[in-house]
């Protein structure tokens, strides 16, 4: 079983946590405002496929450039 380092907090895992937080946000506004909360989670899930197919995400450039270091090496 892999358990990932909790001593810092580097772009991968802040990346994961905003993930969490918005499908839970999305989730919660769906069930109880409006269906149309659950867009949310569909936009949440399309940035996870892009970014898995790709390489390229849009909030991992965000917190790069607020200067969070990134785990993973460049190749």
């Amino acid at each position: 079983m892999y358990l990932a380092s909790t001593k810092t907090w580097y772009l991968e895992r802040v990346l994961y946590l905003i993930a969490g937080i918005m499908s839970l946000l999305g989730v919660s506004l769906g069930f109880f405002l409006s269906p149309w909360g659950f867009l949310l989670n569909v936009l949440v899930g399309l940035n996870l496929i892009i970014f898995a197919s790709t390489g390229f995400c849009i909030m991992s450039v965000l917190l790069a450039r607020l200067g969070i270091q990134a785990k993973c090496s460049k190749e």
